[in-house]
């Protein structure tokens, strides 16, 4: 356990920022990262959630400690959650109303409180990918309403695997298409020490190839988005190598990662492999402190 007075003295001295990359199921690595934040009372002034990463933030900025391994060792089980029933019916592999409008509104099994959400002076940015023009979209804390967790769902939508997701007349796709690890946009928002929670070892580098088949999948309906497809490789290995440089030349952002996948993937899952990724990011969210503190 670390010294509160020493981390809040820390965020005194520094604006900070976390970013949780999200993953789908490998994303369950950076719940345990912002459990342990919870427990040693540490909340940054900036959050930046991308895809699943930003349900994780929802429920660390409304302190719900608990509320994401559920959503991750519970409910991710269930057909109505994820499966390929689902999207033989909705087009959509991961229903995403079920999970952030049935399960996390007011009325829901596990609701977000949102009144602590709204209370929390955090700051709050999600990342969606235009589907229209492929560009990153930051959607700010005020977009987050009592019961409407639509720019979640917009961050979530994963291309093929679900349809884009319409906010405000606009369609959008997975954030991680268009900014995946976005540090310099928190250094741009004026952090000056960033936590980035990665689902992946932090020496992966993404291959091009694996994006060729979506994007011939999307060109037809968003030429645009597809366009962005097939540069998220560089994107993501870019940024991934920016924030590598980052720790280790001047300090001012610390990447945490976990160093193998537990069998998960995207959208496949084990509960033992769920479990084990969770507790590699709980400790690993030991480093923090002394970093907030450097």
């Amino acid at each position: 356990m670390v010294d509160h007075t020493q981390a809040t003295d820390a965020q005194r001295r520094h604006r900070t920022a976390i970013i949780d990359v999200g993953g789908g199921f490998r994303a369950i690595y950076g719940c345990g990262v912002e459990d342990r934040c919870l427990e040693d009372d540490i909340m940054f002034d900036h959050c930046y959630g991308i895809s699943a990463g930003s349900a994780n933030l929802t429920s660390y900025i409304a302190r719900q400690h608990g509320r994401n391994h559920t959503f991750y060792t519970e409910y991710a089980f269930r057909k109505e959650y994820a499966s390929f029933d689902s999207f033989v019916r909705n087009h959509n592999y991961a229903n995403l109303e079920y999970v952030y409008s049935t399960l996390s509104n007011h009325d829901g099994e596990y609701p977000v409180d949102y009144e602590a959400f709204a209370a929390n002076p955090a700051q709050f940015t999600v990342v969606a990918c235009n589907a229209d023009d492929g560009t990153a979209h930051y959607f700010d804390k005020s977009r987050v309403r009592f019961d409407d967790f639509d720019i979640m769902k917009a961050s979530s939508a994963v291309p093929v695997a679900c349809q884009p997701y319409v906010v405000d007349g606009v369609p959008y796709y997975d954030g991680g298409i268009a900014d995946p690890i976005p540090v310099q946009k928190a250094f741009d928002d004026g952090c000056d020490r960033v936590v980035v929670v990665l689902s992946r070892p932090k020496d992966f580098h993404r291959d091009p190839k694996k994006d060729v088949p979506a994007a011939k999948l999307l060109h037809h309906s968003h030429p645009a988005a597809a366009e962005r497809m097939l540069a998220r490789a560089q994107t993501y290995n870019d940024e991934l190598d920016f924030a590598n440089r980052c720790e280790a030349e001047d300090g001012t952002v610390l990447v945490l990662a976990p160093d193998d996948l537990c069998g998960l993937s995207t959208l496949s899952k084990t509960f033992e492999g769920m479990e084990r990724m969770y507790r590699k990011g709980y400790a690993a969210a030991g480093q923090i402190a002394d970093f907030l503190n450097s």
